[in-house]
Protein backbone atom coordinates (compact mmCIF):
# COMPACT_ATOMS: atom_id res chain seq x y z
CA UNK A 1 0.00 0.00 0.00
CA UNK A 2 1.61 3.27 -1.07
CA UNK A 3 -1.16 5.78 -0.40
CA UNK A 4 -3.13 6.68 2.68
CA UNK A 5 -6.91 6.94 2.98
CA UNK A 6 -6.91 10.01 5.25
CA UNK A 7 -4.48 12.90 5.49
CA UNK A 8 -2.92 13.98 8.77
CA UNK A 9 -5.51 16.74 9.11
CA UNK A 10 -8.42 14.38 8.35
CA UNK A 11 -7.16 11.81 10.83
CA UNK A 12 -6.74 14.46 13.55
CA UNK A 13 -10.25 15.79 12.86
CA UNK A 14 -11.73 12.29 13.14
CA UNK A 15 -9.90 11.57 16.41
CA UNK A 16 -10.92 14.94 17.87
CA UNK A 17 -14.55 14.36 16.91
CA UNK A 18 -14.91 10.70 17.89
CA UNK A 19 -12.47 10.53 20.83
CA UNK A 20 -12.45 13.94 22.53
CA UNK A 21 -11.79 12.27 25.88
CA UNK A 22 -8.18 11.56 24.85
CA UNK A 23 -7.39 15.26 25.02
CA UNK A 24 -9.75 16.28 27.82
CA UNK A 25 -8.25 19.06 29.91
CA UNK A 26 -5.67 20.01 27.27
CA UNK A 27 -3.96 18.32 24.36
CA UNK A 28 -1.43 15.84 25.75
CA UNK A 29 -1.68 13.52 22.71
CA UNK A 30 -0.71 15.05 19.39
CA UNK A 31 -0.65 13.16 16.10
CA UNK A 32 2.37 14.49 14.20
CA UNK A 33 2.49 12.37 11.05
CA UNK A 34 0.70 9.64 9.12
CA UNK A 35 1.98 7.74 6.13
CA UNK A 36 1.64 4.46 4.31
CA UNK A 37 1.42 1.89 7.12
CA UNK A 38 2.75 4.35 9.71
CA UNK A 39 2.03 7.12 12.19
CA UNK A 40 3.92 9.22 14.71
CA UNK A 41 2.28 10.53 17.88
CA UNK A 42 3.64 12.65 20.74
CA UNK A 43 2.61 12.60 24.36
CA UNK A 44 3.36 15.87 26.11
CA UNK A 45 3.71 14.19 29.47
CA UNK A 46 2.49 16.26 32.38
CA UNK A 47 2.14 15.64 36.10
CA UNK A 48 -0.94 13.46 35.45
CA UNK A 49 1.24 11.04 33.43
CA UNK A 50 3.90 10.50 36.10
CA UNK A 51 4.25 7.73 38.62
CA UNK A 52 6.11 7.90 41.92
CA UNK A 53 9.78 8.33 41.16
CA UNK A 54 9.16 10.96 38.47
CA UNK A 55 8.92 8.75 35.42
CA UNK A 56 6.15 8.53 32.82
CA UNK A 57 3.81 5.78 33.97
CA UNK A 58 3.21 2.50 32.21
CA UNK A 59 -0.49 3.24 31.69
CA UNK A 60 0.39 6.55 29.98
CA UNK A 61 2.78 4.74 27.61
CA UNK A 62 0.17 2.03 26.99
CA UNK A 63 -2.44 4.63 26.03
CA UNK A 64 0.07 6.36 23.74
CA UNK A 65 0.94 3.11 21.95
CA UNK A 66 -2.71 2.07 21.51
CA UNK A 67 -3.74 5.54 20.30
CA UNK A 68 -0.82 5.71 17.82
CA UNK A 69 -1.68 2.27 16.46
CA UNK A 70 -5.33 3.27 16.05
CA UNK A 71 -4.33 6.49 14.25
CA UNK A 72 -2.06 4.58 11.84
CA UNK A 73 -4.85 2.14 11.02
CA UNK A 74 -7.43 4.89 10.49
CA UNK A 75 -5.11 6.90 8.26
CA UNK A 76 -4.68 3.83 6.09
CA UNK A 77 -8.25 2.45 5.96
CA UNK A 78 -10.34 5.58 6.47
CA UNK A 79 -12.74 6.70 9.21
CA UNK A 80 -13.75 3.35 10.71
CA UNK A 81 -14.59 4.17 14.30
CA UNK A 82 -15.47 0.58 15.19
CA UNK A 83 -12.02 -0.83 14.52
CA UNK A 84 -11.14 -2.19 17.97
CA UNK A 85 -8.11 -3.41 19.85
CA UNK A 86 -8.06 -7.18 20.24
CA UNK A 87 -4.57 -7.61 21.68
CA UNK A 88 -1.74 -5.47 23.05
CA UNK A 89 1.61 -6.56 24.42
CA UNK A 90 4.17 -4.27 26.05
CA UNK A 91 7.85 -4.49 26.90
CA UNK A 92 9.08 -1.70 29.14
CA UNK A 93 12.79 -1.48 28.34
CA UNK A 94 14.06 1.68 30.03
CA UNK A 95 12.78 4.22 32.48
CA UNK A 96 11.85 7.43 30.68
CA UNK A 97 12.30 10.71 32.46
CA UNK A 98 9.41 13.11 32.90
CA UNK A 99 8.23 14.98 29.82
CA UNK A 100 7.39 14.21 26.24
CA UNK A 101 7.49 10.82 24.55
CA UNK A 102 7.33 9.97 20.84
CA UNK A 103 5.57 6.88 19.50
CA UNK A 104 6.56 5.61 16.06
CA UNK A 105 4.03 3.11 14.75
CA UNK A 106 4.53 0.72 11.87
CA UNK A 107 1.79 -1.55 10.59
CA UNK A 108 3.14 -5.01 9.87
CA UNK A 109 -0.08 -6.34 8.35
CA UNK A 110 -3.14 -4.48 7.16
CA UNK A 111 -5.72 -6.96 6.00
CA UNK A 112 -9.45 -6.76 5.44
CA UNK A 113 -10.31 -8.00 8.96
CA UNK A 114 -7.12 -7.62 11.03
CA UNK A 115 -4.34 -5.10 11.41
CA UNK A 116 -1.12 -5.89 13.26
CA UNK A 117 1.44 -3.27 14.20
CA UNK A 118 4.32 -2.37 16.43
CA UNK A 119 5.09 0.83 18.30
CA UNK A 120 8.47 2.06 19.52
CA UNK A 121 8.28 4.76 22.19
CA UNK A 122 11.30 7.00 22.77
CA UNK A 123 12.14 10.22 24.55
CA UNK A 124 12.57 13.01 21.96
CA UNK A 125 16.15 13.20 20.74
CA UNK A 126 17.05 9.70 21.93
CA UNK A 127 17.50 6.54 19.90
CA UNK A 128 16.83 4.37 22.96
CA UNK A 129 13.43 2.68 23.00
CA UNK A 130 11.76 2.98 26.40
CA UNK A 131 8.71 0.86 25.51
CA UNK A 132 8.02 -1.54 22.65
CA UNK A 133 4.44 -2.58 21.96
CA UNK A 134 2.75 -4.87 19.50
CA UNK A 135 -0.95 -4.85 18.87
CA UNK A 136 -3.75 -6.32 16.83
CA UNK A 137 -6.96 -4.57 15.81
CA UNK A 138 -10.13 -6.10 14.46
CA UNK A 139 -11.55 -4.21 11.49
CA UNK A 140 -15.32 -4.44 10.99
CA UNK A 141 -16.36 -6.19 7.75
CA UNK A 142 -18.37 -3.24 6.44
CA UNK A 143 -16.30 -0.13 5.86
Amino acid sequence: MSTIAMTLEETIAFLDRDFPQMNAGGRPYRLEAVGPLSARMRLEGGAQHLRPGGTVSGPAMMALADYALYAAILANIGPVGLAVTTNLSFNFLRRPGPGALLAECRLLKLGRRLAVGEVAIRSPGSDDIVCHATGTYSIPPER
